[in-house]
């Protein structure tokens, strides 16, 4: 006698076996879900991608859950070739024998971090079109922790042009109440969300999460008892069926898992994780990132950025700067060469004519390659502004190929479609010969509007997704064919600042100009650096003067010199040369592991304190820098250092006053005094052990 109906049953089936598999993960791992050493994520891994285990990853395929099938489908392991130091890859296979879909996941082990990360390829292997595929999660899995009580997310805010870009959020997670992150606009890092953050769990553990996906992600986080987190990740919109032979990816994921105290430690994993494993390499060392000098931004109007500039006048720049011995690393030549651009603003200036990739030969008669010359011969490099993905309407690009555009009614902006295999080839090469022929070192990719809406308009029925996979695929393959051309060239990732920073784009570049903010505000420039340092170690900012303040609000691994030295507005020569040296003298600290000592929450205001340390274990030394804003009333504060060994002496130097002590290890975690009698005014200590 059939009692329930069929649906019911099966509904009764899935909640039970459901259950009784939550109950396996949550009591029978032979290691524990925050795994401590390398051997440990290598357990986790072999646990979690094996034959009939349900895999870290869910998608719904035809309807259905890949819970309820995939451990039915053909499974297969294959170790990949060893192509980084420190790394193992293996190539895990599902396969749908009736329709012939491939689940490939590459999981990459890493042997000298506790880390783990994976990226899935789906492949229709048939002759027909498969069923819709979505929901397609990178991670959708639990983790349990080694004792009960509250979950802490640590994340941050994108970028928009504000002084609380990238500003940290500390939230203490509520059972049952998920936390959902994902960016506005198909900008990676922008405004709403923020790809790299924190899981902080009871009993000095946690997670470090990042996503590689220059698009619109998504990650939904809930703690679903007193132990147990669950994680799921991946793109946001995604409904399609794939073609017979097409092939497509997904974000990228990476788990850094950390032990301690202070959740500090797993951040200081990540920043070097992230240099060890997700910078630029240039020979076998992460790419070291310029000061750069911009060229004159005092034209009169109409002229504005570079639209005036004229190669005679970009050379004299270059041998004024030579002259006073001001020299950059890299000479930065910003939006506005190209055809199109001058002072008569009939032409339009340099916004309206993106899409004009040639040489404007009015200004420029010889080309670029006489100011890359210029910048040689002194011993600099040289960078160039592009924004090969937008495209102004009457511009070369959307005369000569119109086909290649994503257009939107009542938008001037055109999205160059990337994933598009012609269009894709024809950039590549375009952008790569003028980098040869101008003798360009440093390439910079701006983008200044949203893609999603273009993405969108551009997808067909049963199709929803595709522009925007195909679109980051061809930017990746893009950047890739470019380093690969030119082994010494260094990316500058610009997107109106920084709204396109990820895992992926980290991997290939860094923000040399991480947000719009009102230019040279000093305040805004501080708290952007105390958010970004969390995760990420390269990355710049402006430096407008050469005051204190100004100067250390701007300082990092990189940093751009915005300083006029041309006329009675100019910073005094010696001050410009002392500034230099003094990046030059702090930079490598920025490469180490940073602590902040002030409060995260409210540092926007101007009436607080910001102040941060910067630490290098293995010199045994490091910085201390302060800012007391305008507004803050006590001329003291108490900080309390890390990263230093207890029973060592060290001598700290409190640069602005010439004063030098000596004190403990201990004495140094425990507190020390920063007094800054003036407002408006910042302090510099350095520190190193103690000679014996």
């Amino acid at each position: 006698m059939n009692i329930l109906p069929s649906v019911l049953k099966k509904i009764i089936l899935i909640t039970l076996a459901t259950l009784f598999t939550n109950i396996g993960i949550v009591f029978g791992q032979s290691k524990p879900q925050f795994a401590q050493t390398t051997s440990e994520v290598k357990t986790w891994i072999d646990q979690n991608f094996a034959k009939g285990k349900l895999p870290p990853f869910t998608f719904t395929y035809g309807g259905r859950s890949s819970t309820d099938f995939i451990r039915g489908w053909k499974f297969s392991a294959q170790k990949l070739k060893i192509t980084e130091a420190n790394t193992e890859e293996t190539l895990y296979g599902y396969t749908d024998k009736k329709t012939g879909l491939v689940v490939q996941c590459i999981v990459t082990n890493f042997t000298d971090f506790p880390a783990v990360e994976w990226v899935i390829h789906f492949c229709n292997n048939s002759e027909t079109n498969t069923p819709i595929l979505e929901k397609a999660a990178i991670i959708d899995h639990p983790f349990v922790a080694n004792e009960g009580g509250a979950y802490t997310l640590h994340h941050n805010r994108g970028s928009d042009a504000q002084r609380n870009d990238f500003q940290p959020i500390d939230e203490k997670m509520k059972i049952g109440k998920p936390i959902y992150m994902t960016p506005i606009g198909g900008r990676s890092s922008d405004n709403t969300a923020f790809p790299f953050f924190n899981i902080e769990a009871p009993g000095q553990q946690g997670i470090i999460a990042s996503v590689g996906w220059t698009g619109k992600w998504y990650a939904d986080i809930v703690q679903s008892d007193e132990k147990t987190l669950w994680l799921k990740s991946g793109m946001e919109h995604m409904k399609l069926t794939l073609l017979p032979g097409e092939e497509i990816r997904t974000p990228k994921i990476s788990l850094l898992f950390w032990q301690g105290a202070d959740r500090m430690v797993g951040h200081n994993q990540f920043r070097q994780f992230i240099l060890a494993h997700h910078s630029r390499k240039i020979g076998n060392k992460y790419a070291e990132y310029p000061l750069a000098g911009s060229f004159d931004y005092g034209d009169p109007e109409p002229c504005g950025e570079y639209n005036c500039l004229t190669e005679e006048f970009a050379i004299a720049l270059i041998k004024r700067y030579q002259q006073f011995k001001i020299l950059p690393e890299v000479f930065w030549l910003d939006a506005g060469w190209y055809t199109g651009c001058g002072w008569d603003k009939a032409k339009g200036g340099w916004w309206q004519n993106v899409g004009n990739w040639t040489v404007d030969k009015e200004r420029f008669p010889h080309g670029l390659k006489p100011v890359s010359d210029a910048a040689h011969a002194v011993g600099s490099r040289f960078m160039v502004w592009f924004e090969p993905e937008r495209v102004s309407p009457g511009t070369m690009i959307d005369r000569e190929h119109p086909q290649w555009l994503i257009k939107l009614p009542g938008n001037e902006n055109a999205l160059f479609d990337l994933g598009n295999k012609d269009a894709l080839a024809y950039m590549t090469a375009l952008i790569g010969d003028l980098i040869q022929s101008e003798g360009i070192d440093n390439y910079r990719q701006d983008f200044n509007f949203d893609p999603m809406p273009y993405w969108q308009a551009n997808d067909k029925p049963n199709r929803i997704g595709i522009s925007e996979i195909r679109h980051i695929e061809g930017l990746y393959a893009f950047w890739d064919s470019l380093l690969a051309r030119f082994p010494n060239l260094l990316i500058d990732n610009c997107a109106s600042g920084g709204r396109r920073l990820d895992l992926e784009t980290t991997s290939r570049s860094s923000p040399l100009w991480r947000t719009d903010y009102q230019y040279g505000e000093p305040n805004g420039y501080q708290c952007h650096t105390f958010g970004l340092n969390l995760y990420l170690p390269i990355h710049g900012t402006a430096i407008y003067k050469t005051d204190s303040y100004t100067f250390r609000s701007g300082i990092g691994a990189t940093a751009v010199m915005n300083w006029e030295v041309t006329g009675k507005a100019s910073e005094p020569i010696p001050a410009l040369q002392k500034r230099i040296q003094d990046f030059k003298d702090l930079r490598p600290y920025f490469y180490g592991d940073y602590y902040p000592l002030t409060e995260s929450r409210n540092n926007t205001g101007d009436n607080v304190w910001l102040a941060y340390q910067m630490n290098r274990p293995l010199q045994k030394d490091g910085i201390i820098v302060a800012f007391r804003r305008q507004g803050a009333n006590a001329d003291s504060i108490y900080v309390k250092l890390s990263g230093v060994e207890a029973l060592e002496n060290y001598d700290l130097f409190f640069e602005d006053y010439g004063l030098r002590i000596r004190k403990t290890g201990r004495e140094m975690t425990d507190g020390i005094k920063l007094t800054i009698p003036q407002k408006s005014a910042s302090l510099l200590v350095s520190y190193h052990v103690a000679d014996k």
